[in-house]
């Protein structure tokens, strides 16, 4: 089976909270790549990561995983995020090499793109001219899903943001949208962007609503479902989102046309397992 390629970001994560301060390797794109490998599929994660000691721990992280790492330059080192609680979800703020980030395509990324059954972006700065150049150059002709995942402390211009976003969902096979990503590009509900996607004949749209569940919408309909039930409490909700995308990415590499109410069953209940443990990585049920 050739390899899922997965392009963005990958950063330590700093939780800081009344009982001090933990680092987890992180960043969104990097949970999907690593989750979807715990799922069974090989894959490739394309990502910005320095030549520092977070970066060996990213490096040393994918490597655990199973996931290979094509690591563009890093010139202000690894990106690094620190979030703090406020009622129980995580609001962020991010160094220079977040920032500053950008995705640079050489030769072996533009291989891997070009090689693989289904390329997620997740996380990319979609309002920095550059880097949308040579994501256009790099997904030419490549089938792919797009997670937009704007983050306030990363976003130059909302603007020019969402023209990004929209540039890239006219081509996306699956565009992941969440109800923090329409509130902070300033693009209605959730549902109104979901629907209005649809109506841009984007094939497939996953919207995710946190604790009210999530939709996927097709050319056969709107599948709608609450979020799973498991045992035992809720511990982090950071990673949830990427756990859904990382589980829709795998079956759509494997699967062009899935079962579509059963996949959402499915990223749902992966979904409430990781929020039952502390970090974003993804974990079964």
């Amino acid at each position: 089976m050739n390899r899922i390629v997965v392009v963005g970001d990958a950063l330590i994560d700093e939780i800081r909270d009344e009982d001090g301060a933990r680092e987890f390797v992180g960043g969104a794109a990097l949970n999907v790549a690593v989750g979807s490998a715990r799922l069974g599929a090989p894959t490739t994660l394309v990502a910005m990561v320095g030549d520092d000691e977070p970066g060996e721990r990213i490096r040393a992280f994918l490597a655990e995983h199973g996931v290979e790492l094509i690591a563009t330059p890093a010139p202000h080192g690894t990106a690094r995020a620190v979030s703090t609680r406020v009622d129980g979800e995580p609001q962020y703020v991010f160094n220079e090499a977040a920032w500053r980030r950008h995705i640079a395509f050489g030769d072996e990324a533009l291989a891997a793109v070009a090689a693989a059954p289904l390329v997620a972006v997740s996380c990319v700065a979609l309002d920095a001219p550059a880097q949308l150049a040579e994501l256009d150059r790099a997904l030419a002709g490549v089938r792919f899903a797009l997670d937009p995942n704007p983050r306030a402390g990363m976003m130059h211009d909302r603007a020019r943001f969402v023209d990004g976003f929209s540039r890239l969902s006219e081509r996306a096979a699956l565009v992941k949208i969440g109800e923090d990503d329409a509130a902070l590009l300033h693009l209605g509900t959730v549902d109104e962007l979901a629907a209005g996607l649809r109506a841009d004949a984007v094939p497939a749209v996953l919207a995710t609503r946190g604790a009210a569940g999530a939709t996927i919408l097709t050319a056969g309909g709107q599948i709608t479902r609450p979020v799973a039930e498991l045992p035992g409490p809720i511990v982090d909700t950071m990673g949830a989102g990427d756990a859904m995308f990382a589980t829709v990415v795998a079956a759509l590499a494997a699967d062009p046309s899935p079962d579509w109410p059963a996949l959402l069953d499915r990223a749902l209940l992966i979904a409430a397992a990781t929020c039952r443990a502390e970090g974003a990585l993804l974990q079964l049920p």
